[in-house]
């Protein structure tokens, strides 16, 4: 059985939900609360960070890693495209991702021009989808997966307007019409 240490309002332990829930596997949750960490966390995750994901004695830390683990040790569906030029690009960009992430937590901080970096990053995440239908390139994928939790929570939760990005508002639409983007949203929606 896996278990997933999680916590609902982070974005990094949606990712792994997203693909847990693609995938049709059953898991275990431990909620774990970002504002009291207990001290057993630590022994799962030295950095104390969640999600960790545990499949018998198997501990695994960090979204990204779980969510490749996860691909390859159930692999139907695939998340990632067959095409070996497609999985690079899409690999790219979820190597790539703080350049999403600063600006966006730079804005939930208050940060100054953190709005114009944020849409600048948004910019760079329509022109990508500009020539395809999906961060992963023809298919859904894990590039997707990297991205959209922090796209649902910045318009659901901080009000920003993404009709300026027709590419990546098409995108998110048609996301949000997958089973697993919307059990995300009914998770964001009750933060």
């Amino acid at each position: 059985m896996i278990t997933l240490y999680d916590a609902d309002r982070c974005p990094y332990c949606a990712r792994v939900r997203i693909v847990l829930a693609e995938k049709g596997i059953e898991y275990e949750t431990v909620e774990v609360d970002l504002d009291d960490r207990p001290a057993w966390i630590y022994e799962k995750n030295p950095l104390g960070r969640v999600p960790v994901l545990e499949e018998d004695t198997f501990v695994l830390a960090e979204s990204a890693v779980i969510d490749e683990y996860l691909d390859e040790r159930y692999p139907d569906p695939s998340l990632w495209p067959a095409d070996p030029a497609e999985r690079a690009l899409g690999r790219m960009l979820v190597f790539r991702f703080d350049e999403l992430s600063k600006p966006y937590y730079a804005l939930r901080r208050g940060d100054d021009g953190a709005r114009e970096r944020l849409d600048a990053a948004f910019a760079t995440m329509a022109a990508v989808l500009q020539g395809q239908r999906f961060l992963s390139g023809r298919e859904f994928g894990l590039a997707d997966v990297a991205y959209v939790p922090w796209i649902l929570r910045a318009r659901d939760r901080m009000d920003v307007d993404l009709e300026r990005f027709p590419a990546l508002s098409e995108w998110l639409g048609q996301l949000e019409q997958r089973p697993s983007i919307a059990a995300e949203l009914h998770v964001v929606a009750s933060l």
